[in-house]
């Protein structure tokens, strides 16, 4: 990054309306709502010392500031975004209320240790009511938090987003695998409502959730009341939903209904598991093709349980087979989680190595990973970013890019409505099409 552009990414700012709110305790809750365009950020972070020394903090406001960032470089077949600044804010969350700020950090934010937050309160890149924050600061209900980073995005595949249908109110898109719905975590430009708006023009609201591995049709509103009617549609017991997913072993040629109950049992790390004490859920599964090694399965999700799918065909023995989390032995093991088998601790402790000190490695890139004398994925590459000393991740490979995983069909039979996409490569090549 040039010295010009580090001088002119530097302010924010923030507009807060006032509803009076009560939580369950009776505790007095305030609502505030940011307006990106009238902030700078000065008005957030106050007289910091980056806030004295650079005049355009009260000049430029957080939306211009991100709107630097939004640059695209396509390379290797992948969008690359290059590193920008960025100003998190944020209010205290119920469950900060009375914690030390470095444990919020710690446990709820996985991109950086514990080492990069201590080091970015000593700096002065951390704010709570534009005071600076310490280490031993602690958050209070209504606190208002800014957090200064510069940020390093990964890398997504350079695929294109295509349109299936679009009218004044919903746009359904075939979504490609890899790519997150909106900002979220590392990611922020390199997903689909950001390329949408930086691409093609397009300001898009999710109507539902799709994983960023999962392919597959996708609902988008013009309007944030759209997407609060389409997603109600959606969640409704008429709508069908109809996925395919190519799995590991030969999967029963009868339909099989899986309604084991699903749980998050680690959120930091997207695991989730078949748990008696779980939210229900069910899928219908029918088998399509079998080539000797893998099969093609159809599958139905009559409940909406994050990772529902890819948990019952873990649990069924029959994983996806290109699965980094629940097709991967070093986390599993041999079984691969069959029945629910495996210690949830051991497994939250391997599954935090994938990706950061090893690379993911399902049981469909075993030997390619393995075989392989350079990185084939993400993890830490051993060097650190010249700005912010940041320790920088290798490039994705396969495994952390594409799922067998592809939504083809939704649609309600009680209101007539369906929106298909085409079955992806992987799904055609046994069955004749």
């Amino acid at each position: 990054m040039d010295d010009t552009r580090q001088q002119t990414l530097t302010p924010i700012s923030f507009f807060a309306s006032h509803v009076r709110q009560y939580d369950s305790g009776g505790f007095r809750v305030r609502r505030q709502v940011l307006d990106a365009r009238q902030s700078t950020l000065a008005d957030v972070l106050g007289e910091t010392r980056g806030a004295a020394e650079d005049q355009s903090f009260k000049v430029v406001t957080i939306h211009d500031e991100v709107a630097q960032g939004a640059k695209y470089v396509m390379a290797e077949g992948l969008r690359k975004v290059p590193p920008y600044y960025f100003t998190y804010l944020t209010y205290c969350k119920q469950r900060w209320r009375d914690r030390n700020i470095l444990d919020i950090f710690v446990t709820e934010f996985r991109d950086r240790d514990e080492e990069y937050y201590k080091l970015a309160l000593a700096s002065g890149l951390v704010t709570i009511n534009t005071k600076l924050a310490g280490l031993e600061t602690i958050v209070r209900n209504g606190d208002r938090i800014s957090h200064r980073i510069h940020r390093h995005e990964p890398p997504v595949p350079a695929k294109s987003i295509e349109i299936v249908f679009q009218d004044e109110d919903i746009i359904a898109i075939d979504k490609p695998s890899g790519i997150p719905v909106h900002p979220t975590g590392r990611y922020r430009f390199n997903t689909i409502t950001e390329i949408m708006k930086h691409e093609m023009g397009l300001v898009v609201h999710p109507c539902h959730r799709l994983d960023r591995l999962t392919s597959g049709i996708m609902f988008l509103a013009r309007t944030a009341k759209a997407a609060q009617l389409m997603g109600g549609r959606l969640r409704e017991r008429t709508v069908f939903k109809e996925y395919v997913a190519r799995v590991l072993g030969e999967f029963p040629a009868e339909e099989v209904t899986c309604d084991m109950p699903v749980i998050t049992v680690h959120p930091k790390l997207g695991l989730n598991r078949v748990k008696m004490d779980g939210k229900p859920a069910t899928t219908i599964f029918n088998r399509l093709s079998y080539n000797g090694e893998t099969s093609v399965v159809r599958c139905r999700p009559l409940t909406g349980r994050t990772h529902q799918i890819r948990v019952h065909l873990q649990y069924l023995g029959h994983p996806i087979g290109n699965d980094p989390i629940y097709a991967n032995r070093r986390v599993f093991g041999p079984d691969l989680g069959k029945g629910g088998s495996g210690d949830d601790d051991d497994i939250v402790g391997k599954l935090a190595r994938m990706g950061k000190y090893e690379e993911a490695q399902s049981v469909a890139y075993e030997e390619i990973i393995q075989s392989s004398k350079k990185a084939n994925g993400e993890k830490l590459s051993g060097e650190e970013c010249d700005v912010c000393g940041t320790e920088l991740y290798s490039d994705p490979g396969l495994n952390d890019l594409e799922l067998w995983l592809h939504a083809q069909r939704y649609g309600s039979r009680v209101e007539g409505w369906e929106y298909e996409t085409n079955l992806p490569e992987w799904a055609i090549e046994d069955l004749g099409m």
